[in-house]
């Protein structure tokens, strides 16, 4: 099922302002509107009324808002069940992460596991930019990796692990061969970005604002880690990442080089604060044996956990 059209309904019937709407989307304007005038179409009443700048809900569109919140979260919980069940059935664990994930641990942990869980598999499943946090409310992975900052409203969340972040530059560079920069120092160089994740998970990964109140330079967009570093790698921009991502990702025309003044990346192994999954808590144990030790903002608590949304 495709619930594009009722997701831009909700955004739009929010902000109730396209050009904003459209922004948090990460769609143009006009593809926002054709989606409307579908969805209008197929309902056959008008959703908005537009009156120069102005837009409003029309009566059916109220009526239609609280509803349409209600069936993506019913289509979300309906995908949530079917899946959890056929992974518990196969005695799968789904973990799941997004480019370098964290780091060495995480292929630690997943052998461990197996080596204490003989009957039981482990799949990793890797997600772009974000997207592992709407894999575990949709049921798509049991536990996940996710890189902070995020929306981990109704996860259980504990931070395993801290990473310096490290800027990618092209090995010809003027910075490439420096010990540590500060952020200022790239504030004239282009920064790569995707319209994939959350706008707050850019703006962080970016530092925007910098330190000084400017805003990025923003470079080439991209859908996933290897257009990114295709970008860098030819001088076209640059890009923050955490450190792990210099072990798996050594390429000989990037460099990597620890930016000193900004906040480290932590990463938290998270699930659904509701799971009955007794391998959701093995593995959470396995990966607290391997972690570094306790973070700022990490919890202990074990299954079922207490929700703890760490937006920052």
């Amino acid at each position: 099922m495709d619930t594009r059209s009722l997701r831009y309904f909700i955004e739009l019937a929010e902000q109730l302002n396209f050009t904003r709407a459209s922004e948090r989307l990460f769609v143009s304007q006009p593809a926002l509107s054709r989606r409307m005038r579908q969805l209008e179409e197929d309902l056959r009443t008008p959703l908005f009324e537009r009156t120069g700048r102005e837009v409003l809900l029309t009566p059916a569109g109220e009526a239609l808002l609280p509803l349409a919140r209600q069936l993506i979260a019913d289509w979300q919980a309906a995908q949530r069940a079917a899946r959890l069940v056929a992974a518990a059935r196969s005695r799968i664990l789904r973990v799941g992460f997004e480019a370098s994930g964290a780091g060495t641990m995480a292929t630690q942990a997943y052998t461990e596991f197996m080596r204490r869980h003989p009957d039981s598999s482990v799949e990793p499943k890797r997600f772009e930019w974000g997207g592992e946090v709407m894999a575990l409310h949709e049921g798509l992975v049991d536990v996940a990796f996710i890189w902070l900052p995020a929306d981990t409203t109704g996860l259980h969340t504990e931070v395993v692990a801290v990473e310096r972040r490290m800027a990618g530059l092209a090995t010809g560079h003027p910075l490439a061969g420096r010990d540590t920069i500060s952020i200022l120092e790239l504030n004239d160089d282009p920064i790569a970005w995707t319209r994939r994740a959350p706008r707050d998970w850019v703006d962080w990964w970016a530092v925007n604002p910098r330190p000084d109140g400017r805003k990025p330079l923003w470079g080439p967009e991209n859908d996933n880690v290897e257009e990114m570093l295709e970008h860098v790698a030819s001088g076209r921009a640059i890009c923050l990442s955490p450190e792990s991502m210099t072990l798996h990702y050594s390429r000989p025309d990037l460099a990597w080089v620890p930016v000193d003044d900004v906040s480290p990346l932590r990463i938290a192994l998270c699930w659904p604060v509701n799971t009955t999954n007794q391998s959701v808590a093995d593995f959470a144990s396995v990966v607290r044996r391997l972690s570094r030790g306790p973070t700022s903002g990490s919890t202990r608590d074990p299954i079922p956990g207490k929700a703890r949304g760490i937006g920052d």
